[in-house]
């Protein structure tokens, strides 16, 4: 730091020191001054604000500058949508001539926007072809590959959509001369891509008389990118002159070119045979084909790794098309060939820092790790070759050495493939639990990612597959993945990854199905509750709440499912963070989805309508947007006690709100709340789908209930004959209505917040609030819960979920949550309907 003006030194050094000082200065301010346009450049730009904007067109693209041209020509489509004609008849001939001195971005911008007009359908076709086609074509062969490329794809898109005959006289007559030697090598590589596109419009015998002659010519090129190119458009070609066609003309250019001296051509005359196998027989196949293709993989090794990068990624499909015609030591050769491929490389690994590997050996490990990639992507392939009953003796060990490999585009690959593995297994399924474990303890959050996309599948048939048919041997399997799963959760929370923590606890919704309930509430609840009150980011608190209320909603002990209740109540409800409390209403959003009507009455309707005395205006306002929902749940005449209560709060809001932004809210939630048309007990006609999902979820509860009552009473009866059969009824009964709703609750998401469990349920049941399916019913109900969820002290919650839990205040993430307020932290309070004022 200089000092002080007063105190400065004039020395030499010093007046060195301040000389730079001002060079710096100097340098940074030189582009600014390089930006600005000088009056004559502005006045050269500046344009009359009076003229249409087809002569402002018109003005620019004959006296504009490049940049404002290049602009005109961006915005032709827009000319061509608000007047075809005018623009056709005064502005497209001015870019004409514009276009025959136009830079490269000009011309780049040009084919974008006919393009754009073609798939616009801004004209008709014939005008298209009249107008614009010659212009394309003009410029098809620029010196500038990119500006050729860039109208080559313009041309193409336009063959799909011209008439046959003026693709013949207009493109395919014009290639004859075009093809010919004495043309540019970029001339015959843009003949090739159109002749390729040309074969789907004409009819077999136009292609034989007029196309193949010309095919033929530029496969036998004396420049290999032009055979390269040509053959890689055979496949198009023969698709358009047929099976017959293709044998007699298309594959003997193929056996020709894959003898080729060039690696390229070889290449592409590989992966063509690939891709045409299922228009060749069997005889063609197994005499002709089978031969190529060993010859090609036993060169391979001593070939560029170009060569093995493509081999390794057509291997399951060139396996899957010849399959059925290898002999038994054909079969092996080609097993051994693969296993080969999925161990390349890693014998070479010395644990060498990369700085110190030289860059030719580098480049050469990079493309054998995309060799092990593309062997992972065919692994499925490869279990369907070789049976899938055969896997252990024949393919595990190389799926062991795939998710243990050294680099993570491979393990990535094949956590990708893990679900069509699992799938393929079917019954042998738990052959590969120990590598799940392992990819889901990958370092990598890449490869967690790539596997949890389907991992309630592979869950699901980890818990239903297995050799043994014994229920508690695929428990205990499952049992293993607890750790691994629990740690894959703590590690995506440590990182700044934060959608792929939301996609796991997303995917956690599945253990339920999977799972009992003891392991779920003492391995994951208290884990997934922790992360409600305390993770920083709101989508994953969103959906730990989800998936927290899938676990309560699917909870078959009655203590746990108090527990769980009470915590939401008190420490989101009656949080003392205002944070918390939104959570709260999230949560309960989620509960009227997934819970019964009766359920969120009983429990969790008092301490939400309470909110409305909140002391801190975001949360009265989230609450405002919650209210017709929760009137949603209400059932006249049953509920009607829980209405008063609920127009009472709405009106004191009404009255009493001072915030002018929750007032505003409040009005327009009162307007909404009077044009709702509540429930009746009695089923309704316009109501009928609503009401029967809510009478069964209303019934799987009931049911949940009565299964816990009988496994109660098979322990105490040590497992009788009787009780086994009514349990395993309702175990199927359970099952099926999951079957039935399972996928509606994991397509939506949901919330939860808020309340006292004794008052809640007291409150409840004295207003009058209780099941509607039928007597029968609300007898069972009262008399299976009215003692399972009362209030337990503190002392007998379980030592996994009875510490307090921390909570965490922070700024909010939605329209309700954004409004400032100082009040965030206050005193918890109890679920009363006494109404009071709001806290200053």
């Amino acid at each position: 730091m200089h000092p002080p003006p007063a105190a400065m030194d004039f020395s030499h050094n010093s007046l060195f020191g301040y000389m730079e000082d001002l060079q710096e200065l100097t340098i940074i301010e030189r582009p600014v001054r390089r930006s600005l346009k000088t009056p004559e450049e502005i006045e050269r730009l500046t344009v009359d604000e009076d003229l249409s904007d087809m002569d402002r067109a018109v003005y620019l693209l004959s006296s504009g500058q490049d940049i404002q041209g290049t602009s005109v020509i961006a915005n032709l489509p827009v000319l061509m949508r608000q007047n075809p004609s005018e623009t056709l008849r005064r502005v497209l001939p001015k870019v004409r001539e514009v276009l025959h001195v136009a830079s490269v971005e000009m011309q780049l911008t040009a084919a974008v926007s006919f393009l754009n007009i073609l798939q616009e359908d801004s004209v008709s076709v014939s005008t298209y072809a009249h107008s614009f086609l010659q212009v394309i074509l003009l410029h098809l062969e620029h010196r500038d590959i990119g500006v050729s490329n860039a109208w080559l794809e313009t041309l193409l898109s336009a063959v799909e959509v011209l008439p046959r005959e003026t693709l013949r006289h207009e493109i395919l007559n014009p290639l004859v001369s075009k093809a010919q030697l004495s043309q540019t090598v970029q001339s015959r590589l843009v003949n090739c891509k159109i002749l390729g596109k040309l074969t789907n419009k004409f009819d077999a015998h136009s292609i034989k008389r007029e196309i193949l002659p010309l095919v033929k010519s530029l496969c036998q090129d004396v420049e290999y990118e032009v055979r390269s190119c040509m053959c890689r458009q055979l496949e198009n070609i023969a698709q358009g002159i047929g099976a017959e066609l293709t044998k007699s003309v298309v594959l003997p250019e193929l056996i020709e070119l894959s003898r080729d001296e060039s690696t390229s051509v070889r290449l592409a005359a590989f992966e063509t045979l690939v891709n045409l196998l299922a228009m060749f027989d069997a005889d063609d196949r197994s005499q002709t084909i089978l031969p190529l293709v060993k010859s090609f993989c036993e060169k391979s090794f001593k070939a560029d790794e170009s060569i093995l990068i493509s081999l390794s990624f057509h291997l399951g499909k060139l396996c899957h098309g010849l399959y059925g015609i290898f002999t038994p030591d054909q079969h092996l050769r080609f097993l051994e060939f693969y296993k080969k491929l999925c161990t390349l490389g890693l014998q070479q690994e010395n644990g060498h820092n990369e700085n110190q590997i030289p860059p030719p050996i580098l480049e050469q490990e990079k493309k054998y790790t995309s060799v092990r990639k593309n062997c992972a992507y065919n692994f499925p392939a490869m279990v369907v070759f070789v049976d899938p009953k055969n896997f252990h003796m024949e393919l595990y060990s190389t799926f062991f050495c795939l998710c243990h490999d050294p680099e993570v585009p491979v393990r990535y690959t094949i956590a990708i493939c893990f679900y069509e593995v699992s799938k393929l297994l079917n019954s042998g399924v738990y052959l590969i639990h120990k590598e799940l474990i392992t990819l889901l303890q990958d370092e990598s959050l890449e490869v967690l990612d790539a596997l949890i996309d389907h991992l309630p599948e592979i869950l699901e048939l980890m818990a239903t597959g297995g050799e043994s048919s014994v229920q508690e041997n695929k428990l205990s399997s499952l049992s293993d993945l607890i750790p691994a799963l629990t740690a894959a959760e703590q590690r995506a929370a440590a990182s700044l990854k934060w959608r792929t923590h939301e996609k796991l606890l997303q995917k956690y919704a599945c253990l339920p199905h999977v799972m009992s309930s003891d392991q779920i509430y003492y391995h994951f609840l208290q884990r997934i509750f922790t992360i409600m009150m305390t993770n920083n980011v709101l989508p994953v608190q969103r959906a730990a709440s989800r998936t927290l209320c899938i676990f309560l909603r699917y909870n078959r002990k009655q203590e746990q499912r108090h527990e769980v209740i009470q915590k939401l109540i008190e420490q989101l409800g009656q949080g003392k963070s205002y944070w918390n409390r939104l959570r709260f209403l999230d949560t309960c959003e989620f509960i009227i989805e997934i819970f019964s009507k009766s359920f969120f009455c009983k429990y969790f309707f008092l301490p939400v309508i309470e909110l409305t005395h909140d002391p801190v205006a975001n949360v009265r306002m989230k609450l405002c947007y919650l209210l017709p929902k929760v009137k949603s749940t209400l059932k006249i005449p049953t509920d009607k006690h829980l209405l008063q209560q609920l127009e009472m709060c709405v009106r004191k809001l009404l009255c009493q709100e001072k915030d002018k932004d929750v007032l505003a809210i409040v009005k327009r939630t009162v307007l909404e709340l009077d044009r709702m048309e509540m429930s009746m007990d009695a089923f309704q006609k316009k109501y009928y789908e609503k009401d029967l999902l809510d009478q069964e979820k209303e019934r799987e509860e009931l049911l949940f209930l009565e299964m816990e009552q009988l496994e109660k009473e098979k322990h105490q009866n040590d497992g009788r004959a009787s009780s086994d059969k009514i349990f395993e009824k309702k175990r199927k009964e359970i099952k099926k209505s999951k079957l039935i709703r399972s996928q509606s609750f994991n397509s939506q998401a949901f919330h939860a917040k808020y309340g006292n469990l004794d008052k809640c349920a007291s409150k409840s049941s004295a207003a009058g609030h209780s099941p509607t399916v039928s007597g029968l019913v609300k007898t069972a109900v009262l008399s299976l819960t009215d003692d399972s969820f009362r209030t337990r002290s503190a002392s007998s919650a379980p030592a996994s979920f009875s510490p307090p839990l921390p909570s965490t205040s922070r700024g909010a993430g939605n329209s309700a949550d954004v409004k400032s307020s100082s009040g965030k932290d206050v005193q918890p309070r109890k679920a009363t309907l006494k109404s009071r004022k709001p806290n200053p």
